[in-house]
């Protein structure tokens, strides 16, 4: 479950499962600090979104240094490194752009909108649990869910009336 909360944010398996090895070993880390004031599941949810929007934040920095190293000059090695090949090019070509297009419209959200949005439509988290995981109310989490729909909508449907 810690993996797939990930997953939802970052759209990789691989640094979902380097997340959820993280959330983990701060979980052990941490445990004495652990209030009990929620239930054991919620509170690592919350370090688990938290790692998560921290690995979106570092991807984030080093896409703008990587541009600037291109603006001077310098090259990015991995650039060089063949993508796989798949088994069915067409349905990989279609899935892959379907992912894209909305994981581009969720990057276009404020970040409490697309975290709200990802715990309850994607994890299936109650109002409550995702209030207790955003330390925020039931009213504000209601609300943002609904921004982020609304947001998608807009977003999707601008995209795909003009393609």
């Amino acid at each position: 479950m810690v993996v797939n909360t990930c997953y939802r944010f970052v759209f990789n398996h691989e640094d979902a499962e380097d997340l959820a090895q993280d959330v983990f070993v701060e979980v052990f880390r941490s445990f004495e600090q652990f209030r009990e004031e929620a239930k054991i599941s919620t509170w690592i949810y919350r370090i688990a979104v938290t790692k998560s929007l921290d690995h979106l934040r570092r991807v984030k920095r080093k896409k703008r240094f990587g541009s600037l190293k291109r603006i001077i000059g310098v090259g990015d090695p991995s650039e060089d490194i063949a993508a796989p090949i798949r088994d069915n090019p067409a349905e990989e070509c279609t899935e892959s752009e379907r992912a894209e297009i909305l994981l581009d419209a969720l990057n276009t959200l404020p970040e409490n909108q697309k975290t709200a949005f990802l715990l309850s439509k994607q994890e299936g988290y109650s109002n409550q649990e995702i209030a207790d995981i955003m330390k925020t109310s039931v009213s504000a989490v209601e609300s943002l869910v609904h921004r982020a729909k609304k947001n998608l909508h807009s977003k999707l449907y601008a995209y795909y009336k003009e393609h």
